[in-house]
């Protein structure tokens, strides 16, 4: 007998890799995909979520009445396998209504045919495991999207299609944000939408250490989304059960492990080795590459010897030195280590997304 649906992951969901997994293992399913999301909406643009028969869902879009509904809906679209798409206009009279009254507009569609598109959405998913980025392209008719239409497109591919165009696969790629387009082919014909949904490497942390800070600090980041990779020289802090599903661990000398690691731009690195020596050699060996944020654990005092001694010595420049996020983290006057790790994790957030955060006060 084919299951109902899968047992929750360890690992944060992915909607695409779900698509993947429950095509490959025959379980009818329904894709709800947010394509439009106007006002104050509980979800945005291109958040997506899987429905199974029984009305499990795995992600969200946006939860409450909405959702259910979604839900609902999902479930009749399996038993048909007719797509469709719902539109909802969250505009409730007050609290003591059932509407939604966010006061927003959102549509949804809704796919339970997505399981013929598997190896589409498996080139998505691989194209994440090799760090590479593309364009998740989703086409269908407004009014009745009878037949849905996936396509890859990796960044740099040629674009043969007319619509929506290289200009607009450029523009979303660079903004790292979903789109959709219209386009009206005449006065007779439906109109046709794309959505088109940029695939971004989801940023990699790189902790320096295995204890328990790395630990916390590895659960809480891989939750928001970060990739996680751990160098440790301790074999016993470098098991696979101390960390989440998936995560890189390396054991050996810090030093080499790090001059061997490959860093760009879309690399955090936490310094949170076991003593202040460690996080000096770790330190030099990753000041001068060009990480996206680099952060250090410790003491004012320690920060303060560690700066004068790398910018006397000619190992980092003053400018260098003061990329460094140190002492690391949020001042959120933290205590325990899973609070340590929450200010850590914020500081990583604010970095990722507003480029920029606020730091400790170093006196």
């Amino acid at each position: 007998m084919t299951p109902e649906f899968l047992p929750p992951s360890r690992r944060p969901f992915d909607a695409h890799r779900t698509v993947v997994e429950m095509s490959s293992s025959g379980i009818p399913f329904t894709l709800a995909t947010m394509i439009e999301a106007e006002g104050s909406t509980p979800a945005r643009l291109g958040a997506k979520a899987i429905i199974v028969a029984n009305g499990a869902i795995f992600g969200t879009i946006g939860g409450g009445a909405l959702e259910a509904e979604v839900q609902r809906r999902a479930v009749m679209a399996i038993q048909t396998g007719v797509p469709a798409v719902l539109e909802f206009r969250m505009q409730g009279a007050g609290v003591g209504d059932k509407q939604p009254i966010c006061g927003g507009t959102v549509r949804v569609l809704i796919d339970p045919t997505a399981a013929k598109d598997r190896a589409i959405y498996a080139q998505a998913v691989e194209a994440q495991a090799r760090r590479e980025r593309g364009v998740l392209l989703t086409r269908f008719l407004a009014v009745q999207p009878s037949e849905i239409a996936v396509e890859w497109l990796a960044a740099g591919a040629s674009f043969r299609s007319s619509f929506p165009g290289a200009d607009a696969l450029a523009s979303v790629l660079a903004g790292e944000t979903p789109r959709l387009l219209a386009s009206d082919l005449s006065a007779s014909t439906p109109r046709l939408e794309v959505l088109m949904d940029p695939c971004i490497p989801n940023p990699l942390l790189l902790i320096v250490g295995g204890g328990h800070v790395s630990q916390a600090l590895a659960r809480q980041a891989s939750v928001v989304g970060f990739e996680i990779a751990v160098i440790e020289d301790r074999p016993d802090f470098a098991r696979p059960a101390l960390f989440p599903v998936g995560a890189t661990l390396r054991c050996g000398a810090v030093a080499q492990e790090l001059a061997a690691f490959p860093v760009s731009r879309d690399t955090y690195i936490a310094l949170v080795t076991r003593g202040h020596s460690q996080d000096a050699e770790a330190l030099a060996a990753c000041i001068q590459r060009p990480a996206a944020y680099l952060g250090m654990i410790g003491s004012r005092r320690k920060v303060s010897l560690l700066r004068s001694e790398f910018c006397e010595s000619g190992r980092a420049t003053v400018e260098q030195f003061a990329r460094v996020f140190a002492p690391i983290g949020l001042d959120l006057g933290a205590v325990t280590v899973p609070e340590i790790a929450v200010s850590i994790v914020a500081q990583l957030i604010a970095v990722r997304r507003k480029r920029t955060a606020a730091r400790m006060p170093t006196s």
